[in-house]
């Protein structure tokens, strides 16, 4: 039986001891995401008094329009959520596709991967806003795609391609001996895959597919150029309401910035966790 599970590197970036330059601890910490938004509340607060008198104070601007904040991160949630959905099932296919023992199916796989994988996120967002037709029909039933939908599709095509890389090199890293004792097994290449193969690689795979994800819900802001009401559209609507003040920039935005870290940051953290449990020995 051939394959293609030569030996190969893991994709990922390994996890670092955590110490820089001079003993001095350069890994996050959750101290730091405070610290950034003192100092953004404290910049916004010296502004403030430095304009002319306003209507409200800063704060209760802030707390009035909190909810629809909140209401549109959740909207990026629900965007992140079903462009990962995407992105996971359709890349775990074309990552297969890349040990694929057909040549024909390994060379199309590996160059949708690189294509979408080396692409601008921003730039693949415009391809299927634009790209995508506004409806489409269904036994002659008008079904409307609307401009959120699009923006999913248009995140999960390098979420997709990142998965691709991340399925292939967890194949390739374990060990070619695994698929000799399958083979000698009398084992099909599927039920090696499926029985064998896969089930080992889950865990080197969680990882990167949680950084992954971490990364996705961060660029979801960029649906706000095209249109759609996320957080960032939301919050320049209710700065737009106040008015234009530039003294709530800084709180507005921090607060945007805040409630992302909060979100990530366990995220991130629990990566470091798994990487350091599922570290390979030797």
């Amino acid at each position: 039986m051939k394959h293609t599970s030569a030996q190969s590197i893991l994709p990922v970036l390994l996890q670092g001891k955590g110490k820089a330059l001079n003993g001095f601890d350069f890994s996050p910490k959750l101290w730091h995401g405070v610290i950034l938004l003192a100092v953004c509340l404290l910049t916004s607060t010296i502004s403030f008094a430095q304009s002319a008198p306003a209507k409200i104070s800063v704060i209760d601007a802030l707390f009035r329009w909190m909810p629809l904040l909140l209401q549109g991160f959740v909207f990026n949630l629900v965007i992140s959520v079903f462009a990962m959905a995407i992105g996971t099932a359709s890349g775990a296919a074309l990552g297969l596709g890349q040990i694929s023992p057909n040549v024909a199916i390994r060379k199309v796989c590996w160059f949708v991967t690189q294509f979408f994988r080396n692409s601008p996120w921003l730039v693949l967002l415009f391809f299927a806003m634009f790209l995508l037709p506004f409806e489409f029909s269904v036994f002659g039933l008008k079904i409307p795609l609307p401009d959120w939908l699009k923006a999913t599709v248009g995140l999960s095509l390098p979420v997709m391609a990142n998965v691709s890389e991340i399925v292939r090199g967890a194949v390739n890293s374990l060990p070619s001996g695994q698929w000799e004792a399958a083979e000698s097994l009398a084992f099909s290449r599927r039920q090696t895959l499926w029985e064998i193969i896969l089930p080992q690689c889950v865990k080197r795979m969680l990882p990167p597919w949680m950084n992954l994800y971490a990364i996705l819900t961060m660029a979801t802001v960029l649906a706000s150029i095209v249109g759609v009401s996320e957080v960032m559209t939301l919050t320049g609507q209710a700065l737009a309401a106040e008015g234009g003040r530039t003294d709530l920039l800084a709180p507005f935005y921090s607060f945007v910035l805040l409630i992302f870290f909060i979100y990530c940051y366990p995220i991130a953290r629990w990566t470091v966790y798994l990487e350091q449990k599922f570290a390979v020995k030797g």
